[in-house]
């Protein structure tokens, strides 16, 4: 059997998640603390494992409408009023998809045709460039430098566009770096795109998780970009709600229905339990968001001062839950750093050239794990760049 002609071409060379490499790679070494992963070390909370227990117990385990449950959107819909100022009709504008993943993916099938070009700030999550790849369009990288806090410039931004400009990915609080976008800082992508058929896909997954006194703000809130933007959001990060695999995107009614066409073919519907467990989270579980996110915030400061103090300069993230430490003075590449970390000090980072070619130079630090376990690994690192100076 000759798989080479029975595979695509273009699926044959997307390379595997860097991310997942070292995931792996640390699986397989003993003794390995990994700072590689984002996902909460906290349990999701227990109102909504309560709940999903007496879901089960009384064997609510069918299908549910297509685009979830209709309690699920309306909570979903209060949440969205609040959070951002925007409000969307449950019936038609917002669907329960498995993950954000999900409505990463069926945003981009839903609208991305062959000759598209979609415009990926970077360093962004691994996923974007992929997914567009396999729907036809040509990812065109916008660069984000540190010297700019690792944000979108508007200047930049309009350099990239072209005729074949369908969409931008707009991913704050971003993955690797922890940067956030500001509502001056967004009103003047806003300014760019609005007299335009630009669609922007915005990336929302960490939007509870800022610091400093900093909110998050979305792009949906500019005038005239609520009718332009699929808003993408989910339970994994915030409630600590990985495994459950329930994520949602909210948007323009027109672009929503082919989404949801997609939805149906592919999955049917998310999973049930977790949707009920959901309805729980965004109800009765703001305690518990607020107590993960004072933890991380001090996480966040003690990941930073550790890198600082170790003479690897460290960008102060305002979002998510991510360092992202400049290596050059260590003349390794990316790569070479974290290989070499794991073998001779045994913890896991992700490269920044797993982000996108922007991100050489830097790596990608977790604080989604205990003081204990971070403190560790700390000094393991340090010891890993004190002895790289003899």
């Amino acid at each position: 059997m000759d798989y080479d002609k029975v595979l695509p071409q273009k699926i044959r060379e997307i390379q595997p998640s860097g991310i997942r490499k070292f995931f792996d790679i640390a699986q397989q070494v003993e003794g390995v603390i990994s700072l590689s992963v984002g996902e909460p070390d906290f349990k999701t909370p227990w109102a909504a494992r309560k709940e999903a227990i007496g879901v089960l117990e009384k064997g609510r385990t069918a299908y549910t409408a297509n685009a979830g449950l209709m309690l699920l959107r309306q909570e979903i819909s209060k949440y969205l009023v609040n959070f951002i100022h925007t409000e969307y009709d449950p019936d038609g504008e917002i669907i329960v998809t498995v993950g954000g993943s999900e409505a990463l993916d069926l945003a981009m099938r839903a609208m991305i045709q062959p000759g598209d070009e979609v415009l990926v700030p970077e360093p962004s999550f691994v996923c974007y460039s992929p997914i567009i790849t396999v729907c036809g369009g040509t990812p065109v990288p916008i660069v984000m430098t540190e010297e700019d806090k690792f944000k979108l410039r508007a200047d930049a931004l309009r350099e990239k566009i072209t005729d074949r400009t369908k969409a931008l990915i707009l991913p704050f609080p971003n993955n690797p770096t922890g940067s956030i976008m500001r509502r001056n800082e967004l009103e003047a992508i806003a300014e760019v795109l609005r007299d335009t058929n630009i669609m922007v896909i915005s990336d929302e997954i960490y939007s509870e998780m800022t610091y400093g006194g900093e909110k998050h703000v979305s792009i949906v809130e500019m005038d005239g970009m609520r009718e332009r933007t699929i808003v993408v959001n989910g339970f994994s990060k915030t409630y600590a709600m990985t495994g459950w695999r329930l994520g949602y995107c909210a948007g323009p009614k027109p672009v929503i229905k082919q989404m949801l066409k997609l939805h149906q073919y592919c999955i049917m519907s998310s999973p049930t339990v977790s949707q009920y467990a959901a309805i729980t989270a965004l109800t009765k579980c703001r305690d518990d968001v607020d107590r993960m996110l004072e933890e991380y915030d001090m996480r966040r400061r003690l990941v930073v001062r550790g890198f600082n103090d170790m003479g690897l300069t460290c960008f102060e993230p305002e979002g998510a839950f991510y360092v992202f430490p400049c290596i050059k003075s260590t003349g390794m590449s990316s790569s070479e750093f974290c290989e070499k970390l794991i073998y001779s000090k045994k913890v896991a980072v992700v490269p920044g050239s797993a982000f996108g070619e922007s991100g050489e130079g830097y790596v990608r630090v977790s604080y989604a794990y205990s003081v204990q376990h971070i403190t560790t690994a700390l000094q393991r690192i340090k010891e890993f760049v004190e002895e790289l100076k003899k």
